[in-house]
């Protein structure tokens, strides 16, 4: 389906449909007198020009969005988003996590996580025709192949102009792909972080919550070779000159105002099956849920405060609660929902439009009980495919398996090896294994592992691996003392804890592997085999459901053109731009949500216990009024976070917000407890996005961390 057919579907129905949409800026210019309408400023054109200003100046960090704020290559995006950088600098005598940072000069910013970078998106491609030609009647694996082998060759023509990092990405189940091509800065530093008191003040208890008064925000720079080229990290580098960046106001925003946000929104699932519905909310939410608060209790006990050990795991015990709270509130929101029923009304509806028709039958007729068929087959091994999954959180098994896979794939022509162990893989491969040494700690990794054998030798036998079960000596009733010196064992004689020998394994032969006397290394080799088997399989399935779920899209699209309903793609990772207000909500009957929270707020909040330990001195200038050019008549404070009704997700975290000029106003760094089920299912009424606002961003560098080096280096605007 070509995209200006996409277009015309939208320019007739957006009007009509609120702020719901995660839309491609090449979809913007047909929506140009709706924008203006809404409150925007500048030319909706420029907006879908992305070497042009404003989207020139928004950048992604592989997870996580940013943008640029400075032409000295200054980064801003959110506190919880640079939590790995400043975690990975972090001792527990120099715990920048608890205390802050702040670079007062270039010499002083600090090398972020190895792997770290920035992405500068410059051109987004059609590529439908060349992904989809030759696969004919392909099935299975080798429709899978085909596609992968068509996305690799465009990938390697697109990267060979130095620099750049290139990916296909899928749109509407694989009806569409677009080539996106970015310039990849691989020097990339740490300039300034608020300490967690104000970073993350709330933690956990607020994550998700409103009112919410949390600084989340923290700088990088971007940094280059003198040529301006992108370059590994070195004391010759130079700051990276953005073409463009963003003015930060002073101003900010009052309620009912346009705002917009540009970003890399991760994954939403808006037009999922009902029976993927209920498989994810009635079964992985709950086990995932499950396995994530396991996890945390694990780490916890095994990990004291203010350890080594548990600053190694700080960044992922964060990601963890994160989700862990997530998945809660999707349970929640579903048990109180129609979500299923609607779905499955939606499908019935869809399936009497395609049986009015001969052409349609003919197209999609069979394209739903196909879809069914394949998900009924994916599912058939979940509880034991959960497990493997959730043991890549893990250090040591899926290292010595990467490794493993790594001296496999070299043996092949790079463009037939697996992505992520081609050679334009290798750079972030080796950053991987260097930058394990701060995120893993044996105790820890032990005790996660033994938690993860346990619950899988529980498993039904038919679900059982025979080479993992021979290979950890796991029979039919489980002894749990005996694995648990087997463990101790693997975790004692193995080499890989050791950064330079993981490295030196990079380079090693197949017949090195199998040689190998390190009990890790062994068990990799012992797993290969069913480990290729299993991808196989999977790869087998996946190849059906690219096949099949295209078709069902295309009817889905199809059938809202005739009703005049929205049309755009779910979130992919790709560059994104939503639009909305400044707006509250009401969470439940008789209760009102106010759109801004102040710095009064924080006081009100405090216990001088974390998460509510705000700075002594932060606390002092509350007292005092110290409001400076920040405060507003309205609040007769600073605001400190804001609400709008921005349709986002995951990846959106570090999203710059926008007004109508296209100046920065806030940080996207969340959203309300009761939107998260918006990943499947839109409401107006409650999706509510989370964003600091620039004014307390501001006024936490000027009064409580005095970072006048960087407030100079930025363009603030009244």
């Amino acid at each position: 389906m070509k995209r200006w057919f996409l277009s015309a579907v939208l320019a007739a129905s957006f009007g009509a449909q609120a702020d719901e949409g995660m839309w491609q800026p090449h979809q913007l210019p047909a929506m140009a007198d709706e924008l203006k309408a809404k409150g925007l400023e500048i030319d909706a054109e420029s907006i879908s020009k992305l070497t042009e200003f404003p989207m020139n100046a928004v950048i992604s960090l592989g997870g996580c969005t940013a943008s640029f704020v400075s032409p000295k290559g200054l980064v801003v995006t959110n506190h919880h988003c640079a939590y790995g950088a400043i975690q990975y600098n972090s001792t527990p005598e120099k715990n920048l996590l608890q205390d802050g940072f702040l670079a007062r000069t270039f010499a002083d910013e600090l090398p972020a996580t190895p792997g770290s970078r920035i992405y500068v998106t410059e051109a987004v491609t059609e590529v439908t025709d060349k992904v989809q030609a030759g696969l004919g009647k392909l099935m299975g694996q080798d429709f899978y192949r085909g596609i992968e082998l068509a996305e690799k060759s465009l990938v390697a023509e697109c990267e060979k102009e130095i620099g750049y990092r290139c990916q296909v990405y899928s749109f509407h189940g694989g009806l569409e792909y677009y080539l996106v091509k970015q310039l990849e800065i691989r020097d990339v530093r740490l300039v300034y972080n608020p300490a967690a008191s104000v970073g993350k003040y709330g933690g956990d208890i607020d994550n998700w919550m409103w009112p919410r008064h949390t600084g989340d925000f923290s700088f990088y720079r971007a940094y280059v070779a003198k040529d301006g080229k992108p370059a590994d990290f070195s004391t010759d580098n130079v700051p990276f000159q953005p073409k463009s960046f963003l003015k930060v106001s002073a101003k900010g925003v009052s309620e009912g105002d346009f705002v917009m946000v540009a970003g890399y929104p991760g994954r939403t699932n808006r037009y999922r099956s009902a029976g993927e519905v209920q498989n994810q909310f009635e079964w992985a939410y709950p086990a995932g849920k499950q396995l994530r608060e396991g996890f945390i209790d694990i780490i916890k006990a095994t990990a004291p405060a203010g350890s080594d050990e548990r600053i190694k795991y700080e960044s992922l015990l964060a990601g963890l609660a994160n989700y862990a709270k997530n998945f809660t509130s999707m349970i929640e929101f579903y048990g109180k929902s129609s979500m299923l029923a609607d779905r499955r009304a939606r499908e019935a509806e869809l399936f009497a439009w395609i049986k009015q028709d001969a052409a349609r039958e003919a197209k999609y007729g069979q394209t739903l009980a196909e879809l069914h068929k394949l998900n009924i087959r994916s599912e058939a091994h979940r509880e034991r495919d959960i497990l493997m999954g959730y043991m890549g959180y893990t250090g040591m098994l899926p290292t010595a398996r990467d490794l493993y896979r790594l001296a496999n794939e070299k043996t092949l022509p790079d463009m037939q090896r697996e992505p992520g162990y081609q050679q334009r893989d290798m750079i972030r491969f080796k950053e991987s294994m260097e930058r394990l040494d701060r995120r893993y700690a044996p105790s820890v990794d032990k005790a996660v592992l033994l938690d993860l054998l346990e619950r899988y030798a529980a498993l039904p036998g038919e679900q059982h691996l025979p080479a993992l079960d021979k290979a950890l000596g796991i029979g039919e009733s489980l002894d749990a003392a005996e694995l648990a010196k087997t463990l101790d064992k693997l975790y004692a004689n193995t080499g890989l804890g050791n950064k330079d020998t993981r490295l030196g394994w990079m380079e090693k032969s197949v017949a090195d592997f199998k040689a190998s006397e390190d009990p890790f290394i062994r068990l990799a080799v012992a797993m290969y085999d069913t480990d290729m088997a299993l991808e196989k399989q999977q790869k087998a399935i996946e190849g059906e459901l690219m096949r099949v779920r295209p078709r069902y899209m295309d009817a889905i699209i199809a059938f809202n053109r005739e009703q005049g309903k929205p049309v755009y793609a779910d979130a992919n990772s790709s560059l994104r731009v939503s639009v909305g207000q400044v707006k509250g909500y009401s969470p439940t009957d008789g209760m009102l949500a106010a759109p801004f929270t102040s710095l009064e707020g924080i006081v009100q909040k405090d216990t001088g216990v974390a998460p509510f330990d705000a700075p002594k001195r932060e606390l002092e200038l509350i007292k005092q009024q110290q409001y400076g050019d920040f405060g507003t008549e309205s609040l007769g404070s600073v605001p400190v976070n804001f609400l709008s009704t921005l349709d986002t997700t995951g990846g959106n975290s570090g999203s710059p917000t926008l007004n109508g000029r296209a100046e920065l106003v806030g940080l996207l760094f969340d959203g309300v407890y009761e939107s998260i089920i918006g990943d499947w299912a839109y409401d107006a009424n409650l999706n509510r996005s989370i964003q600091l606002d620039s004014r307390y961003m501001l006024w936490v560098m000027k009064y409580l961390d005095e970072a006048d080096n960087l407030l100079a280096e930025m363009e603030i605007v009244n």
